[in-house]
């Protein structure tokens, strides 16, 4: 549900004494010391010319949320609001469309992926998906249709407390995670987030989202270890690793590094809370790791033309995913982990 809705109304008196306001309501209901109220300050605005209001003040309330926006603390103003809803018809709809159009994809992005990252794991980290192939696609209408997604489905699971930090190696925390006992007890859902959800309702779980250290290298050690994990498992879970990896690595020039720090922490805490749904699996060591590297596999015009024919599009999208990771590392494990998913390889043994 919206966190925080603002809505937009004018008024003025035969063309003179024009205002526009804002009023705000939360999960709480309505929150009286957010509301504002803008004068209208144009000189070349036609009196009683309700659109060019609304521009006017949608400009100056998101112009100071493009310049401010990221540094502004939750429920403070100008903090990000959720869903914007204008009073009026058509003309004034396509005013706001204009003024928030205007911020640009980097504007809306450095404004909303802050808000948007405790929540990464919406819909199982579809709403990050559906952000990486907009931002692909260069498609300012489907970066605007994935951060409203995103925020539909918003999923925070547990917020950093600022603890210390334990290790930098994704896969330690992933092996202490599966030490919680209580975990092993959760009954599994067909959703992923529904495993997600419940396991991060666990006490003993409020840890987790502290333990990794993030710093430039977090997001190589995470591909690697989800790379890792899949190949092990084959598990539809861990298809969810690699595929997030990547997803991750396509929205990093559009986040800076506090936010993508963030993305990164929740993206983990997420996947920290599916070791149930995974099986608690056994890592494997680096030489059985060498070994499978090593297994002979199609050539990716061979993977990706087998991957099309799956009635599976999530073997569509780790097809596309493994090769440009493959791209980006090089590790031939990839390739072969992927032919084994889509059975044109036998079973590696451990």
């Amino acid at each position: 549900a919206p966190r925080r809705v603002e809505v937009y109304d004018n008024s003025h008196i035969m063309g003179t004494n024009a205002i526009g306001a804002m009023i705000v309501a939360g999960p709480e209901g309505f929150v009286k010391n957010q509301y504002r109220t803008f004068n209208i300050k144009s000189e070349t605005l036609t009196p009683g010319d309700d659109y060019a209001m609304m521009r006017e003040v949608l400009t100056r309330r998101f112009s100071r949320l493009k310049r401010d926006g990221e540094t502004a603390d939750a429920g403070a103003f100008p903090d990000t609001p959720d869903l914007v809803l204008i009073d009026g018809g058509r003309g004034q709809f396509e005013a706001a469309r204009e003024i928030i159009h205007g911020l640009g994809v980097e504007g809306v992005l450095a404004a909303y992926l802050p808000r948007l990252a405790p929540g990464i794991a919406a819909s199982a980290f579809h709403g990050l998906m559906r952000l990486a192939y907009a931002l692909l696609r260069g498609s300012a209408e489907d970066v605007a249709i994935a951060l409203g997604y995103w925020a539909a489905t918003y999923l925070p699971l547990r917020p950093a407390t600022g603890a210390p930090p334990i290790t930098r190696d994704p896969a330690e925390v992933l092996a202490r995670a599966m030490a919680i006992a209580p975990l092993r007890g959760l009954p599994l859902h067909p959703l992923l987030w529904q495993n997600m959800r419940d396991a991060a309702a666990l006490p003993e779980f409020a840890p987790v989202v502290d333990w990794l250290e993030v710093d430039d290298g977090t997001l190589a050690r995470i591909a690697a270890t989800g790379l890792a994990v899949f190949a092990a498992t084959q598990h539809f879970a861990a298809l969810h690793i690699v595929t997030g990896a990547h997803w991750l690595r396509i929205v990093e020039p559009y986040a800076d590094r506090a936010t993508f720090f963030l993305l990164l922490r929740h993206f983990w805490l997420g996947i920290a809370g599916l070791v149930g749904e995974l099986g608690f699996p056994s890592l494997p060591d680096a030489a059985t790791l060498d070994r499978w590297r090593a297994l002979p596999a199609p050539d990716w015009p061979e993977l990706r033309a087998a991957a099309a024919e799956s009635f599976d599009e999530h073997d569509i999208s780790l097809a596309f995913s493994a090769y440009e990771e493959h791209r980006t590392y090089g590790d031939p494990l990839y390739r072969v982990s992927l032919a084994r998913r889509l059975g044109l390889i036998p079973r590696y043994e451990p």
